[in-house]
């Protein structure tokens, strides 16, 4: 070998030894960013004929196993599908509350049924008989505080959806730009990493949003798709996807309704037995809050209420009565969607409604206070509290009012339960795939060991260029 050719190789190592040098300090400069995946220096040997020997650099490669990281977003879209579902859940459970804690659904309950009696023991205490209203006005504000934090829940997810979808289209539109980007730079010969790292954390982000599938595509390009196969970006148009939020939710509004929007994909609305599209993530889990999950509660809510008011409708003393005006409860819209949220004590007993107490003795209906001892209806509304009913909405078995407030609690604890556990199963999915992600991911230790084997290269081929200079001055002495 010339004395060129052994400068020459030495010359490559140094420069080989110098770039992998900047790969191992981008990696762990870059060991906490999001997006970022580990680089390893690709080299070759160069022919000795064509350049004097030595080796090559051909680039830094990105480090990323594909198919772990595939799975990772789709666990992390069933994470975030099941914690949106979660918080729900357990919002409604605790807002009814668990039996035996003040305000609590049950609680309440047990409380006007307290009252009653102790009432009926002296009809003639006023004092008792506002404790009994009082008791029923604290049973019917709870219904309505259930009923509008269910609605709220609802509008939430709504606003949600629309700022979820507002942020897949910001999502897109970048994705299509930087592969654009991406494939400029790989045509030109550049490095195009950073940008695939960038385009790498968009869809980390996206994922949550909807399950995705990133598929190759020639000159660097990738193809996004839904994980049950629909298409968002094949190209360097992304697909337009468009909702509007409608702000205030109300029990009565449905999915397709005019005022309760739908998904819109490129133009065309996708109906609800087309969102299996989308199915997972937080944007599917948004939609069955509003339209499945707070409807259902709403439900059981409203045949909570209506038991209720059905139950002290039926013990007035005065037939001529209208349904809604003669019992301790009324509902002015009776039989729509939402009476948890409008069911009042009658104001014929509400004092501050220009009522008068007596009447819960006497009968809604009373224009006169009667027998002072006469405590026969205020036994009968005690009594109709206990008696067994079916409620359609909750089911068909026959139960008393104490009991259908705790299987009103009890189906809202299991709900909350049952998407608890949803979320543990999730997350443990996630994080198992997170680790073998990180496995391949800035080792510091690895990367100082090959900062070392890179010192000691560089420093082998500083000694050969040393050698070769001795060498080269010893011949021009001699000359």
């Amino acid at each position: 070998m010339s004395l060129s050719n052994a400068l020459t190789n030495a010359v490559s190592g140094l420069v080989a030894a110098s770039r992998g040098t900047e790969v191992v300090a981008s990696n762990l400069a870059n060991a906490a960013t999001p997006g970022y995946a580990r680089r390893e220096l690709q080299m070759a040997a160069r022919p000795l004929v064509s350049g004097g020997g030595g080796v090559h650099v051909d680039g830094a490669v990105r480090m990323v196993q594909g198919a772990v990281l595939a799975q990772a977003r789709l666990a992390g879209a069933e994470t975030a599908r099941a914690e949106t579902l979660a918080g729900f859940h357990k919002s409604v459970s605790d807002a009814i509350g668990v039996p035996g804690e003040a305000g609590s659904l049950t609680t309440l309950l047990s409380q006007l049924d307290g009252a009653l009696v102790a009432a009926a023991a002296r009809p003639e205490s006023e004092a008792g008989l506002s404790q009994a209203v009082s008791a029923a006005r604290d049973l019917a504000r709870a219904y309505n505080t259930l009923g509008a934090h269910v609605q709220d829940a609802r509008s939430a997810a709504d606003r949600a959806i629309g700022a979820d979808v507002e942020a897949l289209n910001s999502g897109l539109k970048r994705m299509a730009e930087l592969n654009r980007q991406i494939t400029v730079q790989m045509a030109g010969g550049k490095d195009s990493n950073a940008l695939q790292d960038e385009r790498q954390r968009i869809i980390d982000g996206l994922s949550l949003v909807v399950p995705l599938k990133e598929l190759p595509r020639e000159g660097g390009r990738v193809a996004l798709f839904t994980a049950e196969g629909g298409v968002l970006l094949d190209g360097f148009t992304p697909a337009s996807l468009e909702f509007t939020a409608v702000g205030l939710v109300t029990a009565d509004m449905s999915a397709g309704s005019p005022a309760l929007g739908l998904l819109r994909l490129n133009g065309e609305p996708v109906p609800p037995g087309q969102m299996g599209r989308f199915a997972g993530g937080r944007l599917a889990a948004n939609f069955q809050i509003r339209d499945l999950d707070s409807p259902l509660a709403q439900a059981r809510l409203d045949a909570a209420a209506a038991d209720l008011h059905d139950r002290f409708a039926a013990v007035t003393p005065n037939p001529t009565a209208g349904a809604i005006a003669s019992g301790l409860f009324t509902d002015a819209f009776s039989g729509a969607p939402g009476l948890a949220q409008r069911i009042v004590v009658s104001a014929a007993v509400d004092p501050a409604a220009g009522g008068a107490v007596w009447r819960l003795r006497d009968g809604m209906g009373a224009a006169a206070p009667g027998p002072v001892g006469n405590a026969d209806l205020l036994m009968r509304m005690q009594e109709a509290l206990g008696g067994l009913r079916a409620a359609p909405g909750i089911g068909a078995v026959p139960r008393s009012a104490a009991s259908l407030a705790a299987e009103l609690t009890s189906l809202a604890a299991s709900g909350r339960l049952s998407a608890e556990r949803d979320v543990t199963t999730a997350t443990a999915q996630s994080s198992t795939y997170d680790t073998m992600l990180r496995q391949d991911g800035v080792d510091s230790d690895r990367e100082m060991e090959t900062l070392l084997a890179l010192e000691r290269a560089y420093a082998s081929n500083a000694k050969v260029l040393q050698t070769v200079d001795d060498m080269i001055q010893t011949i021009l002495r001699l000359t």
